[in-house]
């Protein structure tokens, strides 16, 4: 073989590596996040077979398919949030890929029906483990979420609810955060916190929100009734009408600079002043000695 012939090959192979390196270099711009779905038979499949916990739905703005109407209404029918969005987020968010302006973000784990984790939780009043719910108002980041959810389920609450808007779902992130709690710990989404507020109340459970500039401190709530405890987003706090429904607040003292703490080391605070308060009213009650009861009003 001639010198030119293998100069010729080396050219080749050269140019052969460059476009490869080329093509590897620009492959995860052009693949959508794992677990997300996009195209309107893939996620309208999805939504009919059900095995998949889907997150949301989003549909482009001024998108035109004849079968949209029957997705979306499939959506709503399972109690899916669907958002709208301009079609260039859409593209950005798949990589400019063929969505057809539909695009479903899967959750890592499924929700629990609302209702029916309402319902569940009825079975645990006059027991020795009585409610206690956690209630996420508006927190974003999915590390917190996570670790909120890890704490709840070693504390053995019975089940959190979040909301369904400007809040973090049930991501991948979330799960590993979580350390498995998901598969144990049942996660509800309302849309409307007030709303899931007046239920918990009718249900005689009652609802106690987390705030900094609280009066009454954690440790002086009786935490041995059945209870839902509020904590709030990053910065915000809870919202206000939330604040405002709830049948009290409560504070966790803070003696250094720093105005407030971490949600989740908040939620971990509260709720192991919850077990140690169930655990010494256990023992009285092994002892037969007197309890103090609330009264809502009171």
């Amino acid at each position: 073989m001639g010198k030119s012939s293998k100069r010729s090959d080396a050219v080749g192979a050269k140019r052969e590596s460059n476009s490869t390196t080329a093509k590897i270099s620009k492959s995860p711009r052009l693949a959508a996040p794992a677990g997300d779905l996009y195209g309107v038979a893939p996620v309208l499949e999805a939504l009919r077979a059900g095995h998949r916990a889907i997150e949301v739905v989003t549909i482009a703005e001024g998108a035109r398919h004849n079968r949209l109407t029957e997705l979306m209404g499939l959506a709503r029918a399972k109690g899916i949030p669907v958002r709208h969005a301009p079609r260039i987020a859409l593209d950005r968010a798949t990589g400019n890929a063929n969505h057809q302006g539909v695009t479903a973000k899967v959750a890592a784990a499924k929700y629990a029906e609302a209702n029916e984790l309402l319902e569940r939780i009825g079975s645990r009043f006059g027991s020795n483990d009585p409610p206690l719910l956690v209630v996420v108002d508006g927190v974003v980041d999915p590390r917190n979420f996570g670790a909120i959810l890890r704490t709840a389920e070693c504390a053995g609450a019975h089940g959190v609810f979040t909301t369904e808007r400007r809040a973090v779902g049930l991501t991948e992130t979330v799960a590993r955060t979580a350390a498995g709690a998901l598969e144990h710990l049942p996660v509800a989404r309302v849309t409307n916190l007030t709303r899931l507020i007046e239920e918990l109340k009718e249900r005689n459970i009652w609802t106690v929100g987390t705030s900094a500039d609280a009066a009454t401190e954690y440790t002086a709530w009786d935490w041995t009734v059945p209870t839902a405890v509020f904590f709030g987003g990053e910065g915000a706090g809870l919202h206000r009408l939330v604040r405002e429904r709830c049948d009290t607040l409560v504070s966790i003292p803070v003696r250094g600079r720093i105005e407030s703490l971490n949600v989740s080391v908040a939620a971990g605070i509260v709720l192991y002043e919850a077990i140690r308060q169930r655990a010494v009213a256990l023992d009285s009650e092994a002892r037969n000695l007197p309890r103090l009861h609330l009264r809502r009003g009171v």
